[in-house]
């Protein structure tokens, strides 16, 4: 074959497109990626990573502004916003060159540039803004048996709310602050909407949250969503549900915004800064896909479940594929779509069984069905809780405010949903993600050995209080 032939061309490289050129390199194929601004994509550079080294910062300095909780003492406790930032950029680097290694390592080709979709099996790739990394291939015309489209998301953008890089920020501005704001906006509560307004009030800015929808955390099970709004106010955070913002008028160095409170009055407020955290829009465009006729539903690709596409040949997973979207949700639905084929018969993806996690204080992660969604599906359930305040860990780590919670089918012993708010609880929620992924019933968890003393004992006691059994609360 050329250089300009492949079995499989993956377009983006973010987590979905970089796991899934290697599971193709790994099955034999010989396998591209392109990319035109940086390796890794969103995730690495501009989304999950950095995010969490921010709110690592964070962490540690209240808890440096707290010593005494701990018998410690500290003094002229203070922070460089400069090296925050800093740091967080050179976390996302080192990721980002790893996955340039793990590219030479699998001896995938990356060709540097964006791409677009000429016919089935055929693509043109243009010349990037950016600087292609050593030994990339360049413009031109490529081809491949396989095309799996790996384009992720941007943040959607509302009227009115317009994104300007300097006052009203997405996440990408809100990452690298030229310094910190005393007062900020977030328009949205979802998970990255939390995220900043957690990070950005640690580090002693007045945060208000304004969310359109009567809960905050929309997605999430409406009790763990109850019990974190109550920590965050506690924080200082002044949260607006039911409400929206209808206009945004901007000063030289701050923005007044008009606030729809949902009861017929609105109010004015003026911060520093805004950051709009409104969701995010699949990247569908500027790619070829209605010249090929490709089926796209709500602003996403529309797959079967293994990546495929109406289009023999394309493939989309990821973002561009629809919701849940979250970097796990696409490594997963690449490696699935990869090995399918490769005529591996995978299992399709089971949307029901994706964690999602928040990375706020406190953090926030659930799995499966809220207990809503059980009762509205006409489930006879069985309901567990068990607090952070009953867990020797918890009360010895200082993190004694939290709810571990499960929901069971009552027929079968089927777990059917698990939701957390608390402390390291995004580390925690994968047990459950196991238990569900082997169809485990509570007899099975109640006769698994806990170790203790652990945040995860909470996980057992959760199971017995469902089943009235529970030992420590």
């Amino acid at each position: 074959m050329s250089d300009t032939t492949f079995d499989v061309i993956i377009i983006g490289s973010g987590p979905g497109g970089y796991v899934t050129a290697i599971r193709a390199a790994q099955l034999g194929f010989r396998t591209a990626i392109v990319e035109k601004s940086h390796l890794g994509g969103i995730c690495l550079n501009w989304g999950c990573i950095p995010t969490k080294a921010l709110l690592r910062s964070a962490e540690i300095y209240h808890h440096m502004q707290h010593p005494e909780a701990y018998g410690l003492k500290a003094d002229n406790v203070s922070f460089d916003p400069a090296a925050v930032v800093k740091r967080s950029r050179g976390v996302s680097k080192r990721l980002a060159d790893g996955v340039g290694f793990l590219m030479k390592k699998n001896k995938v080709s990356v060709i540097w540039g964006a791409a677009t979709l000429d016919a089935p099996g055929k693509i043109t790739v243009a010349a990037a803004k950016t600087e292609a990394p050593k030994g990339a291939l360049g413009p031109g015309s490529y081809q491949a048996k396989h095309i799996i489209l790996a384009t992720g998301a941007r943040p959607r953008v509302l009227p009115g709310l317009e994104p300007d890089g300097k006052l009203v920020w997405t996440y990408f501005e809100a990452m690298v602050p030229e310094k910190m704001p005393k007062s900020l906006l977030v328009v949205g509560s979802g998970a990255i909407g939390i995220e900043f307004a957690s990070f950005y009030r640690t580090m002693g800015a007045e945060v208000t949250v304004v969310e359109v929808l009567p809960q905050i955390l929309p997605v999430e099970d409406a009790e763990i969503a109850a019990f974190a709004r109550k920590q965050f106010e506690k924080q200082g955070f002044r949260i607006l549900t039911g409400a929206k913002v209808t206009r945004l008028d901007k000063q030289a160095d701050s923005v007044t915004a008009t606030i729809d409170d949902g009861k017929g009055g609105t109010q004015t407020l003026t911060v520093d800064r805004v950051i709009s955290a409104v969701g995010v829009v699949g990247n569908v465009e500027n790619l070829g896909l209605e010249k090929l006729g490709v089926k796209i539903e709500r602003g996403v690709v529309v797959t079967d479940g293994l990546g495929r596409t109406n289009v023999p040949g394309l493939y989309a997973i990821g973002d561009l594929a629809g919701p849940p979207m979250l970097a796990h949700k696409a490594e997963h639905e690449g490696v699935i779509c990869t090995e399918a084929i490769k005529g591996l018969h995978p299992h399709p993806l089971d949307k029901a069984k994706i964690p999602g996690c928040t990375y706020c204080t406190p953090q926030i992660a659930s799995v499966g069905l809220t207990e809503a969604k059980a009762k509205e599906q006409g489930r006879d359930i069985r309901v567990g809780r068990f607090p952070f305040a009953g867990n020797g860990k918890a009360i010895a780590l200082g993190e004694d405010q939290g709810l571990v919670k499960v929901i069971f089918d009552k027929k079968t012993g089927q777990l059917l949903g698990a939701h957390m708010v608390g402390a390291e609880v995004t580390e925690l929620i994968q047990g459950y993600v196991v238990a569900m992924n082997l169809e485990t019933t509570e007899e099975e968890l109640m006769h698994t050995v806990f170790p203790h003393p652990t945040l995860s004992e909470m996980m057992k006691e959760a199971v017995l209080d469902a089943y009235g059994r529970v030992l420590n609360a």
